[in-house]
């Protein structure tokens, strides 16, 4: 029998002890009652605190993961991509306002600079989807194939660039190809030579072909949870183009790695290791924001502010992995968490920071329905709520909708989900993940507020109306 942890705020201690066990209660509950599979990593002024693995590298011969196991971390390759950009600026060979037709004059978007593409203000369109559409599927597509998909296609800029933000892989992808054309080199050999290797990255590299245990020790196959087999299946097996004809293009991903190695690059980025002061201080600053839905870039990784601290991060999806690089600058808490079975490793990381940072964090136990409870219609209108997808956090308006005395609640982002009463002012989600809404009231009844409560992290909805 799984044990069973009950409902309450944590008030953390100052301990680093202490902390580490409080770390590893939550991480223990996310593994025994969400099915989190993965590695973590919390640091303190770069010293680790808490570093623990859980479950399978491969799910099919139950081998377990540990410390050096390797995981796709999806879009933090951003970030590589963009000091990678920034090591050309420093040594005089780029500049922010060139224009990407200097490097490809056969492209047909003459107003796009590289400081845009940095900050997804490029308007870029899916260079994926022209890939899905017209790419002999038989072979491995490179940047240079996609590349000539955006000239041979011209397919239109999504905005004016620079008059609006909106998150793009192809600026990426294209940044990459700018890197190899500068530098003579494949992308890969690039970051190998620049960026891994003079960091001592050793579990780190480009992975743009197939991957395999045998080619790649120690790489941790990505799974999948098939809703009618009741199991977890391989994702490569539901997912064959990211390891086939989209294997070959770089720079909005395809990068594979450790969380000490991750480490190893946080630190980079804080202590300027690469880079000139000024220039990684560039990069870590805010250079384009969106107020709705609310997102913020430096160039090639999201910073901010919130009741927490100010911040830095990415998060990452490849088919099997989710993973996240979060640093909280004020306190220097860093927090890296790496999924191989798509668990939600960027709100477990907010979590875990908070409880760090000695914020209060509701543990996950269980939910138990109470059906007899009458909906009040007091709980339906329009809120905000902080986005809980990939690929990047947002704040974005919900509706708490009543029906045949359900509660449901609706967004842009997805099909409505049912709400389901355990008591009548708290609500768990019925779709299995760790997230719940709580009513406050006052003595007589009226509504004084509505809570999200996201992986243990709880944060009031703004009303709309």
């Amino acid at each position: 029998m799984r044990k069973l942890f009950f409902l309450l705020f944590i008030p953390l201690g100052t301990s680093a002890q202490n902390n580490a066990s409080l770390l590893d209660a939550y991480m223990q509950a996310q593994a025994s009652f969400y099915n989190f599979n993965g590695n973590v990593l919390v640091a303190k002024n770069g010293h680790v605190i808490y570093q623990k693995s859980f479950g399978y590298a491969d799910y099919a011969t139950k081998k377990k993961l540990d410390k050096n196991s390797i995981f796709d971390c999806g879009s933090i390759a951003k970030e590589f991509t963009a000091l990678g950009i920034l090591l050309l600026k420093d040594k005089g060979m780029i500049s922010y306002s060139d224009s990407l037709r200097k490097f490809f004059p056969e492209l047909p978007y003459a107003d796009v600079t590289v400081r845009q593409l940095l900050t997804h203000t490029s308007g870029m369109p899916d260079g994926f989807a022209l890939v899905e559409q017209y790419f002999d599927k038989s072979k491995i597509a490179t940047n240079d194939d996609l590349i000539s998909l955006l000239e041979s296609k011209k397919p239109a800029l999504l905005f004016k660039p620079g008059e609006d933000l909106r998150y793009s892989g192809t600026a990426f992808n294209l940044l990459a190809a700018i890197i190899e054309k500068i530098s003579g080199q494949s992308y890969k050999t690039y970051m190998d030579k620049e960026v891994f290797k003079p960091l001592g990255m050793m579990h780190t590299q480009v992975a743009n072909g197939p991957r395999s245990t045998e080619e790649i020790p120690g790489y941790s196959i990505g799974f999948i949870f098939s809703d009618s087999l009741h199991k977890y299946i391989r994702a490569d097996s539901e997912n064959t183009g990211w390891t086939s004809y989209f294997a070959g293009i770089t720079g909005e991903g395809m990068i594979i790695t450790t969380t000490e190695d991750l480490l190893k690059w946080d630190r980079a980025l804080k202590n300027h290791t690469l880079l000139r002061e000024t220039t990684q201080q560039e990069m870590l600053t805010m250079h384009a924001e969106k107020k709705f839905p609310a997102v913020s870039f430096g160039y090639g990784i999201r910073v901010g502010k919130n009741e927490v601290g100010n911040y830095v991060f990415h998060n990452g999806y490849y088919p099997g992995f989710i993973s996240m690089h979060l640093r909280y600058t004020d306190d220097d808490i860093t927090v890296i968490v790496l999924s191989n079975n798509e668990s939600h490793s960027e709100f477990i990381a907010d979590a875990l920071a908070g409880m760090t940072l000695n914020k209060k964090i509701i543990l996950p136990y269980v939910h138990k329905p109470h059906m007899q409870i009458k909906v009040s219609d007091k709980y339906t209108g329009r809120y905000l709520m902080e986005l809980t997808r990939p690929p990047y956090m947002a704040v974005f308006p919900i509706e708490f909708v009543s029906k045949d005395d359900t509660l449901n609640i609706f967004s842009a982002y997805g099909p409505g989900i049912k709400l389901i009463p355990e008591t009548e002012k708290k609500f768990y989600y019925a779709n299995g993940l760790d997230e719940q809404i709580e009513f406050e009231t006052d003595t007589t009844g009226n509504l004084l507020a509505v809570w999200q409560i996201a992986w243990g992290v709880k944060k009031k909805l703004k009303r709309l109306d």
